[in-house]
């Protein structure tokens, strides 16, 4: 044990103290007493309990007295509905000295170590939510149930741009096989941060047994008894050490790569250490674990990970400028104007989330009836995959109708427009609409780039227009820009954010400007490449000069999945408000007017090539940009544009930014959005003369 009491208290002053506290409970078939410690931060399941360096000091002292009672087995619960869910991120921020992010690294594993060394017996009653430090906890116990109503269980680390770090890589592997482990420390945790189910949980032998959450910690007791006894044992795989370890591998490597570039070296450290799990030496591998997470809590990278984690779960949950919440209207009932893919996806999401009637309409009923299909068919699917009941299938297909006719939306209070992205055309709509609902409905428009004030500039009740911008695909991507016109009054606003927060989505206040955050940042980016492609640089130099962000996917695979004719519609609009630093590629609108969705093939193999038409309709200049010229290029126009964007008070600050392209564009956590790189790789200064954060912010403390 590293930290005293004192000392843990100096290192996070703000902790939220999770403590420990062990009981001895009689339990039936057993001579002896079980040493039961329980884990609480005080809380409700609201505010998980986490690990700090005064939690693990209780949980030290909890295990002391768990050894000193003799028990016939020691066993480790949380409170209701949360077992653990990993080390305390928050204090880490303001962790400045080297030895300290040691101490914290080592902690973790004298602790939990403890547990997986001992002579007695012991088990992890996994009654609720475990992830990242808890998961690892549990795995330092002999045995481990799991509660079948636990909501999330996971490695999130490499998500954040770190590893499990206290004894994961080493335990996980060696448990439930290498290829399973890769699966959930890399593969889940890059795949958006996916979760386990308690069926897929148990299926790979993470835990093993599964008992009912009414009476858990009753069954899990006499379980242990039986293991103890010798009754029951248990049953572990043969784990493979030669060639499917090294496939395993092999197989982390290509994930990281094609995901990270190289970019995130949390996960970069994790393929390394699950390559050294194979030879099960665990102080050996605890002690490069140990190595590799003190050498992260001090990177830049892993700060820049941290802000991102805080901005997702604290400042998207408070909207910066967004209205009194009081001010909201109740919405009873929803208009969907369009039938068409975007306006289905907008009424499953909307009948789903606030369970009431949803009316599509469109042009002719051919589309209406196209519309409502889709909605029953994924309201069915769901019910396939047990997500929903018949009841609620059968309740959800019911509130959802088409009308040909207008008037279905007289008593709605919320109608939203998903219609051809042209000013005309919503303008139109808006007008159409307003001789039908009341003068207190909302009118939202889902553009992408339209003036939401224009739009509404005709209307008798211009306040109540406000710009609802999803982002496709709808249901997995949960940014939501809100957008107040000009004459947008607070209630309907009030109301734009309420609903926002029923659809479960995160919510934020964006000035009406052109293109809004997102599509002005991504297209400001996009250009640049697309104009350096122009002038004669490779494609495959110009499309892949990002990857050493680590970006999701390169620009030219972005455009071909949001549509290139919608690229250009978006462009035309920035390059209308902003001709200076937007321009409109030539080739690009050859490139649409040819019908052409892509600029890449790919092979049965899966290699990469320009399609031979685009090539042919494509005229290049004799001007060859190296990558980094590109990279150069491109970010200097980024950073330009944010100042500007900030300057303009399109949003309220550069966090916003960030939040924004790590919800809307599935930027990744460890670049931090986009502003701690800028600032990281001087760029913000060079462009712009200051970095856009303050010292301390998304990096280590001076």
């Amino acid at each position: 044990m590293t930290f005293t009491a004192e000392q843990a208290k100096a290192a996070f002053g703000d902790e939220v103290v999770t403590t420990a506290v062990t009981r001895l409970v009689n339990v039936p078939g057993l001579d002896k007493q079980v040493a039961l410690i329980t884990l609480d931060n005080g809380h409700d399941h609201t505010r998980p309990s986490t690990f700090g360096p005064q939690g693990l000091v209780s949980l030290n002292a909890a295990i002391d007295e768990a050894f000193a009672a003799d028990p016939a087995a020691i066993a480790v619960t949380g409170k209701p509905f949360v077992f653990a869910v990993g080390a305390d991120l928050s204090g880490v921020e303001a962790v400045s000295d080297p030895a300290l992010a040691r101490e914290i690294a080592e902690t973790g594993h004298t602790v939990f170590r403890r547990l997986l060394d001992s002579k007695i017996p012991t088990f992890a009653f996994v009654n609720g939510a475990v992830m990242g430090g808890g998961l690892e906890l549990a795995l330092s116990c002999h045995y481990r149930t799991l509660s079948e109503n636990t909501a999330a269980i996971a490695f999130p680390e490499v998500f954040l741009g770190l590893f499990p770090g206290w004894g994961g890589t080493q335990l996980l592997p060696n448990l439930i096989g290498p290829d399973a482990a890769v699966t959930v420390i890399i593969e889940n945790a890059l795949n958006q941060n996916k979760m386990l189910n308690v069926a897929k949980a148990a299926k790979l032998g993470i835990v093993d047994e599964v008992f009912d959450s009414a009476d858990y910690l009753e069954q899990s007791l006499l379980w242990l008894a039986k293991v103890v006894n010798g009754e029951l044992t248990p049953a572990r795989p043969e784990i493979d050490r030669g060639a499917g370890w090294d496939n395993a591998i092999a197989r982390a490597k290509s994930i990281v790569d094609g995901k990270t570039h190289g970019a995130s070296p949390g996960a970069t450290k994790a393929v390394e250490l699950l390559a050294l799990a194979k030879d099960n030496d665990l102080d050996s591998g605890f002690a490069a674990e140990t190595d590799g997470l003190a050498e992260l809590l001090m990177s830049d990278t892993l700060r820049a990970g941290l802000y991102s984690f805080n901005l997702v779960n604290r400042r998207a949950k408070r909207p910066a400028g967004a209205p009194d919440k009081s001010l909201a209207r109740k919405v009873n009932k929803v208009g969907v104007v369009g039938a068409g893919l975007m306006a289905s996806q907008l009424a499953l999401l909307f009948v789903r989330r606030l369970k009431v009637p949803v009316v599509l309409t469109d042009v002719d009923q051919a589309r209406i009836d196209k519309g409502v299909s889709y909605v029953h068919g994924e309201i069915d699917k769901l019910l396939g995959k047990k997500r929903i009941s018949p009841d609620e299938a059968n309740r959800l297909k019911a509130l959802v109708s088409g009308s040909l006719d207008k008037a279905a939306f007289a008593d709605a209070d919320f109608v939203i427009e998903a219609v051809f992205e042209e000013m005309g055309v919503k303008q139109q709509v808006f007008g159409e609409l307003e001789q039908y609902v009341s003068p207190e409905a909302i009118l939202a428009t889902n553009t992408s780039s339209l003036s939401v004030s224009e739009m509404a500039a005709k209307l008798r009740h211009p306040e109540r227009v406000v710009g609802f911008h999803f982002f496709n695909p709808v249901a997995v991507l949960p940014l939501l820009e809100i957008v107040r016109g000009e004459r947008t009054d607070d209630a309907s606003l009030a109301t734009a954010f309420a609903v926002g927060k029923q659809l479960k989505k995160s919510s934020v206040l964006v000035k009406d400007a052109p293109a809004f955050v997102v599509n002005r940042l991504l297209l400001r980016f996009l250009g640049e490449v697309l104009t350096a492609i122009d002038e004669g640089t490779p494609f495959d130099v110009a499309d892949h000069a990002l990857d050493p962000l680590g970006l999701p996917m390169s620009p030219l695979v972005l455009t071909q999945l949001v549509g290139p004719a919608i690229a250009l519609h978006v462009g035309e609009t920035l390059h209308g408000a902003f001709p200076g630093r937007f321009r409109v590629s030539d080739n690009l609108k050859r490139f649409v007017d040819a019908g052409k969705t892509g600029v890449w093939q790919w092979d049965s193999a899966g290699n990469q090539q320009v399609d031979p038409e685009v090539a042919e309709l494509w005229q290049q200049g004799d001007k060859v940009s190296t990558a980094e010229e590109v990279r150069e290029r491109a970010l200097a126009a980024i950073a330009e544009e944010i100042r500007i964007m900030l300057d303009e008070g399109v949003v309220a600050e550069a966090q916003d930014i960030d939040l924004c392209l790590i919800l809307g564009a599935g930027w990744p956590f460890w670049l931090g959005g986009i502003t701690p790189y800028l600032d990281r790789e001087g760029i913000s200064a060079k462009v712009n003369g200051k970095p856009f954060l303050a010292p301390g912010v998304a990096s280590v403390p001076a």
